[in-house]
């Protein structure tokens, strides 16, 4: 067999990072380029490689014009305080009553305020389309953003939940949204939101230790790590995006054979990200159906999470929430869209006529007792308690209920968020993003010369490229069965980060194709994105070189 290449590590030492989740391995790779970046010891003039980070995907954006508007609330919020009550620094509580005609005035009053031209027609569409009292809502901005109280109720606050849900419609649910009530649960981003679902299916009897559950991969990595816990030890199903087109470009697209595992009733529940991260495509009309009537068939209890955090980047895009809402639990984050990770801006949509709280109904004699042990001291009637009030509960071990709660100045940064998303300049700085990751996708292509199905369904956040498919459609099968048997999976990626200071992620970390790698098109300039698929080709063409000195054709 012959050798590969030496290299600064060795391919066990390779091997076994290969086992390390891959926002853990990408340490190893930023470290690698960072010693890249700074030379080699004892190199009188500092390297010149720029070391270019595309493996997580924190965007490079923001959106401004809802942060001055934030802020221009929080001015008008501390003058409702000092109105109150003024003594120094000390300040009162805002009050409701007059609270829209002195919001007017200040207005009026600060004409040159960043953000107070945006934040008027924020709450004046937030009057006209939702009806609300217009006090009352001024009111509890204002006091949202003061941060003053816990929230009240816990689980979002009324207005709050109106604006979220009138955004989501537009966003996820087609424009109309179930005919059953949508109850949300706002939380502190996704992460919390994925935590807080698979915890309290547990603790509410609706899974149990050991169940089959199926991942549609390659899907975002905690979605792999977390069934593989300990606390659940899951039996997982997987259904794979292995479809081909006729040239060898992998399509990232789920055959039908691999949905129909969905129609086993031994399987309570299936996980997706929709648009799936890392391949960054959303669920086509045709996965759709079939999910649909195999739910209806076949599955009539399975339960769906489906993380649909990138849904805003495609256009016309329609959850399964909206397809199968008594079956879904969505979880949709505000981090990507407007550039605000550190916000931690999550919430959790279920509608009332839903499958889980059908499933706690259904529950033994003595599930039930232990369920009401569990919330008898904060319900008169535990059984009667919503899943998705037993969430909050749950996010806060039950005992501390009274205060558990997304912080009121997240709640106010969210609705500002969606109620710009609802505006003209919302849907003007969505074509803006949505262009600007397509922009660097195209750069990143230009420069692999890679090619990759054409999708109108492509999000574009991330784009995930297979490198052996890669390697078998251009060089043939004897220089993929080479790589095989010569070099490991995320050799590649040590080359990158060696030789040229990229830091992209294993696409196998993800569940999905060994050779595959994962490239954020979020958070780097967009020249970068062509620099890095120039990278890429050379230790691509490294491969071919060195199969070619080994007596390949």
């Amino acid at each position: 067999m012959t050798q590969a290449r030496e290299s600064r590590e060795s391919r066990e030492q390779i091997k076994s990072y290969a086992q390390l989740s891959p926002f853990e391995l990408k340490n190893v790779f930023i470290r690698l380029a960072e010693e890249k970046q700074a030379g080699e010891p004892g190199q009188k003039d500092k390297s010149t490689v720029q070391m270019l980070n595309a493996g997580r995907g924190n965007p490079n954006w923001v959106a401004s014009g809802p942060r001055e508007a934030f802020h221009a609330l929080g001015y008008f919020a501390v003058e409702e305080s000092r109105r109150v009550w003024t003594a120094d620094n000390l300040g009162g509580m805002p009050e409701k009553a007059g609270a829209k005609e002195r919001f007017d005035a200040f207005v009026r009053r600060h004409p040159g305020l960043p953000g107070i031209e945006l934040l008027e027609s924020c709450v004046r569409l937030g009057l006209d389309r939702f009806g609300f009292d217009a006090d009352s809502f001024v009111h509890e901005l204002a006091d949202a953003v003061t941060g003053d109280n816990y929230p009240v109720p816990d689980r979002v606050l009324p207005h709050t939940e109106e604006v979220v849900r009138g955004y989501l419609a537009q966003e996820m649910y087609g424009g109309t949204l179930p005919e059953s009530p949508l109850r949300l649960f706002t939380t502190e981003g996704g992460t919390a939101a994925m935590c807080y679902i698979f915890d309290s299916l547990l603790k509410n009897g609706v899974l149990q230790r050991g169940d089959r559950i199926a991942l549609m991969v390659p899907v975002f990595t905690p979605y792999i790590e977390i069934p593989r816990l300990d606390t659940y030890g899951f039996d997982i199903v997987q259904v794979k995006a292995s479809a081909f087109a006729e040239s060898g470009v992998r399509q990232w697209r789920y055959p039908e054979e691999e949905v129909a595992k969905l129609a086993d009733p031994s399987v309570k529940m299936v996980c997706l990200v929709n648009p799936s991260n890392p391949p960054s495509l959303a669920l086509s009309g045709r996965v759709a159906e079939q999910i649909r009537s195999l739910v209806a068939q076949d599955n009539p209890e399975l339960i769906v999470v489906t993380d649909d955090v990138y849904g805003t980047f495609v256009e016309g895009f329609r959850s399964l929430a909206a397809a199968i809402p008594r079956n879904t639990l969505l979880v949709y984050s505000y981090s990507k869209h407007y550039g605000a990770t550190g916000w931690r801006l999550g919430v959790i949509a279920l509608q009332d006529d839903n499958v889980i709280d059908a499933r706690i109904a259904a529950l033994p004699a003595e599930e039930k007792e232990r369920l009401t042990r569990r919330y008898g001291t904060l319900t008169l009637d535990p059984a009667g308690m919503r899943f998705v009030d037993r969430l909050v509960a749950d996010s806060r071990q039950v005992a501390l209920n009274h205060t558990s709660g997304l912080s009121t100045p997240q709640q106010a940064m969210m609705v500002l968020f969606s109620l710009f998303g609802l505006l003209d300049e919302g849907r003007a700085y969505k074509e803006k993003v949505r262009s600007l990751v397509r922009e660097r996708y195209g750069l990143l292509l230009e420069g692999a010369h890679m090619k990759v199905a054409e999708d109108p369904l492509r999000a574009a956040y991330y784009v995930e490229l297979d490198l052996m498919a890669e390697a078998e459609r251009v060089h043939g099968a004897a220089f993929a069965r080479y790589l095989r048997e010569n070099y490991e999976p995320v050799d590649p990626l040590f080359r990158l980060a060696e030789q040229t200071g990229v830091v992209l992620l294993n696409g196998g970390g993800f569940d999905g194709p060994a050779w595959s790698v994962r490239v954020s098109l979020a958070n780097l300039d967009d020249l970068d994105y062509l620099k890095i698929g120039h990278h890429l080709r050379s230790v691509l063409q490294e491969y071919v070189e060195e199969w070619h000195a080994a007596g390949g054709k």
